[in-house]
């Protein structure tokens, strides 16, 4: 009997259930048993010397084949042996040409590097004659130019002396002008002086003519005309006495005043020649050094190109 249903997982899955009865299982069927064999002692023999002969058989396709082997190893070893020599003798001959070539190579870059090196050293020579000389002209313009420098340095003072002569005469011809108008001044006022006191004595002359003359006149009119003339006389001489110290005053100013700058003037003159001269000692010491470095420089850098050189030719020197 078969009984068949379907069945439907929640998940979608469907499958079929099947019941039926259980199956017996065959046993195989067994193999026949082979029938005794009942054999005598003479094929027992048979069968042993045909057996000794297919050993002995054996042991001599065996021999055979071992001395087969054994000839062909002997043939591979000679044809070995050949061939090893060949390639000892071919090997030694290439290596006895390339280690001829080797040894010209290397002949010929040690003169190529000997070549190359007395070129190098005299272009070396070359450069530093050229440095020496170029230097030397250096050397030779920056004298040239110190000595012009220094020459228009000395010209330049002698004008700015020359200037300050001018300046002193100038100064020394103000101050005679001044002296020469404040005497010119003395003697004006002097002479003013003198006509003022010429003048008084002839108005007092003039007074007392008068005075003579009108003798009725009141004595008070005649001290009026004292105190009078003796107020404009005070009065003419403190005018004159404050005109003589102010003009006084002012020439000691001006005087003063021209002497200060012509003071600085000289100070300042000074200062620029010593600036003149600090600056110019620098620049030539500043040139100097430059120089001098330069050529160390070179003639180090000389040396070492020289050593590299030669360390280079004792390396290949020594590998050969």
């Amino acid at each position: 009997t078969e009984v068949r249903c379907q069945e439907k997982t929640r998940g979608g899955l469907r499958y079929e259930v099947i019941l039926s009865e259980p199956e017996v299982k065959a046993n195989p069927p067994k193999k026949a048993a082979s029938p005794k064999n009942n054999m005598s002692v003479q094929d027992i023999e048979e069968k042993l010397k045909a057996a000794e002969e297919r050993r002995q058989q054996l042991e001599s396709n065996k021999i055979a084949a071992l001395a087969a082997k054994m000839q062909k190893i002997e043939e591979a070893s000679r044809k070995k042996d050949e061939q090893t020599s060949q390639f000892i003798s071919a090997t030694r001959d290439a290596l006895e040409q390339k280690m001829e070539n080797h040894t010209e190579k290397r002949e010929a870059y040690i003169t190529d590097l000997k070549t190359k090196l007395k070129d190098h050293i005299e272009n070396v020579e070359k450069t530093r004659l050229s440095i020496e000389q170029q230097t030397d002209e250096v050397r030779s313009a920056i004298e040239e130019k110190l000595k012009t420098a220094s020459v228009q340095r000395d010209e330049n003072i002698k004008k700015m002396l020359e200037r300050l002569k001018e300046h002193e005469e100038q100064v020394q011809k103000v101050r005679t002008s001044n002296t020469l108008k404040f005497q010119q001044l003395e003697a004006a006022v002097q002479e003013k002086l003198e006509q003022a006191q010429t003048r008084r004595s002839q108005i007092e002359q003039e007074q007392k003519e008068k005075l003579r003359n009108y003798n009725s006149r009141p004595l008070e009119i005649k001290q009026s005309a004292v105190s009078t003339q003796e107020v404009r006389k005070t009065e003419v001489s403190t005018q004159l006495e404050t005109k003589l110290t102010i003009a006084e005053q002012k020439r000691e100013q001006e005087i003063q005043r021209k002497l200060e700058a012509a003071k600085k003037h000289n100070e300042h003159l000074m200062e620029v020649k010593q600036t003149i001269e600090s600056t110019e000692e620098n620049r030539k010491t500043e040139k100097v050094t430059k120089i001098e470095s330069k050529l160390s420089t070179a003639e180090q850098n000389r040396e070492k190109e020289m050593q590299r050189k030669l360390e280079t030719i004792k390396k290949n020197v020594r590998i050969s």
